[in-house]
């Protein structure tokens, strides 16, 4: 058996930091030079990140035990494209306005493949691109958006606790209880260590 080390996440699931520009949202909007951040990274926002048999998806022991331990008990199928999704144009700009949730977003890409992007702590857009394959949790508070790329196409599995709601709050809302428990276990946590690590 060959031991690469490579994370088989990064196959389906890849981060790097965005652009300033104001081109096609669907594009891979990379920086110059290109500034990647790791799964560790994402992890350390809450951003949590699996790979998984999508092939398989409806009959998968792995996506059972992740719906258990977190106690998921709702899921539906969202397909994202011009032909399947009414108001499509409207939809895709609402996506695409920065917003967060008072729970977490759970996003399982079973084929095709979109943008997530979410912010870091010091307000730069991440870009998180999954693909068939690969499944995100954003946890509630994170502000976030979310595009197709230039294929049009997702297919995702879209996972709850109990009976979903999936209202956004538009950029600002940072009074929700939501946005300030991220902030304390996110941003100020991390800011904490820094100050520990500067000591040590």
């Amino acid at each position: 058996m060959v031991v690469t080390g490579k994370d088989p996440r990064e196959e389906v699931i890849q981060a790097w930091y965005m652009d300033d520009s104001d081109a096609d949202q669907r594009l891979p909007h990379h920086k110059e030079p290109q500034e990647f951040v790791s799964l560790d990274q994402l992890s350390d926002l809450g951003v949590l990140s699996w790979r998984l048999d999508a092939d398989n998806y409806e009959t998968d022991p792995e996506l059972k035990k992740i719906r258990e331990d977190r106690g998921y008990t709702y899921q539906d199928i969202c397909e994202v494209c011009p032909e399947k999704l009414p108001n499509y144009e409207e939809k895709i700009k609402n996506f695409f306005e920065e917003h967060l949730h008072t729970d977490e977003e759970i996003r399982y890409c079973v084929a095709g493949s979109g943008y997530f992007d979410v912010r870091d702590r010091n307000e730069a857009w991440i870009r998180v691109w999954v693909k068939k394959g690969g499944m995100i949790i954003l946890p509630a508070g994170i502000y976030h958006r979310f595009t197709l790329d230039e294929t049009n196409y997702i297919k995702a599995l879209r996972l709850f606790v109990g009976e979903p709601v999936w209202t956004p709050y538009n950029r600002p809302h940072d009074h929700l209880p939501a946005r300030k428990e991220y902030i304390k276990s996110f941003v100020e946590k991390d800011a904490a260590n820094h100050v520990v690590d500067a000591t040590a």
